[in-house]
């Protein structure tokens, strides 16, 4: 949402910010049921002050926000409003309720009531086009803020290869088997190490695992890091280990990463298979294979000026195709398409 406020986009469209969600608030249980019992009056109050000609609902095929934001979806609808319903990631359609028949057609009435679906891969436009043919589908990738670029890395071979690992700490996101896959390259001979940033519910048991695998020496946990400190912790890393088992969307950290030309060490899920490519930005992995990610940091560390030429594609890329102007210039395109009268 920010990108979007502070980009051109922001110069043609009034752009207003209604808040659902709970980031930034600092409330209780009870408070945050009441906000959400109330919100939806408010929205409707805020619709017949600014007077909207779009409603841009952003939300996700996941349990609470996809019954949550039907609400705003609804009244958008009721008021004469065009809707750009953008989901980013979570279960395809077609498996979102297991097939069950009634909640399956609900969900469809639903994606049918908006005037487009936005979706941030390829994988998924596939998916949602063989869920209902009917539906209205546009496919708009994330993006970020690029920064000035890093330049190339000095080859230094004699240096332990250095990963790094920012975002939550859960188990979805594959870090019990990046542990396991730095013990079998460190075994093989291989000196990396490995950095965690961020905080999550699995803290206290990679922390654990580390000691068990007798990995003190070689995993740091860095805490949350943002901004400066954040870029600091992109750019000083060789590598992004990122083995994740959890359906992603589009990662910003990948972005994040290629953007500071730190190549990736990833599972190939969501839209991650759409912004970089086996062996050219990084390597892809199979889910649950430890060994696979050893044999990649080994790969990797033996050949340093393959890394560098990865980091160089990785920061191509996102200039290319991944920068907050081009997010602006394809909701641009998706404005002003809703917003055009019907052609006879």
């Amino acid at each position: 949402m920010n990108q979007l406020f502070h980009s051109s986009l922001s110069q043609d469209y009034k752009l207003v910010h209604f808040q659902v969600g709970s980031e930034g608030r600092n409330e209780s249980r009870l408070h945050k049921l009441l906000r959400f019992a109330w919100s939806p009056v408010q929205f409707v109050q805020a619709m017949r002050k600014q007077r909207p000609q779009i409603v841009h609902i952003n939300t996700s095929m996941e349990w609470r926000s996809y019954w949550r934001d039907i609400v705003y979806l609804l009244l958008a609808k009721a008021m004469g409003k065009r809707v750009v319903y953008q989901v980013h990631g979570g279960a395809l359609p077609q498996v979102f309720f297991n097939g069950k028949p009634l909640l399956t057609g609900l969900l469809r009435r639903v994606l049918r009531a908006a005037d487009v679906v936005v979706l941030l891969a390829q994988c998924e436009l596939q998916g949602y086009r063989d869920f209902d043919p009917a539906l209205a589908l546009d496919v708009i990738p994330n993006a970020i803020d690029a920064g000035s670029d890093p330049g190339d890395r000095p080859l230094v071979p004699q240096r332990p290869l250095s990963l790094v690992y920012v975002g939550r700490l859960a188990e979805s996101k594959g870090l019990f088997d990046l542990l396991e896959g730095l013990r079998l390259a460190r075994a093989a001979g291989v000196q990396a190490t490995l950095a965690l940033a961020g905080s999550g519910p699995q803290e206290a048991a990679l922390r654990e695992r580390v000691a068990g695998l007798g990995l003190q020496e070689a995993v740091r946990f860095l805490g949350p890091v943002f901004g400066a400190e954040k870029e600091a912790v992109w750019r000083q890393a060789d590598l992004f280990g990122f083995p994740t088992l959890h359906q992603e969307g589009l990662p910003y950290a990948l972005l994040e990463s290629m953007a500071a030309r730190t190549p990736v060490l990833v599972c190939p899920v969501g839209a991650i298979a759409d912004v970089m490519q086996d062996g050219v930005h990084g390597v892809f992995l199979p889910r649950r294979n430890p060994q696979a990610l050893a044999d990649a940091i080994a790969r990797l560390d033996g050949d340093r000026a393959l890394l560098q030429r990865m980091g160089q594609a990785c920061r191509e890329r996102i200039e290319s195709a991944y920068t907050v102007e081009r997010l602006a210039q394809d909701f641009r395109r998706v404005y002003r398409a809703l917003l055009a009268p019907p052609t006879v």
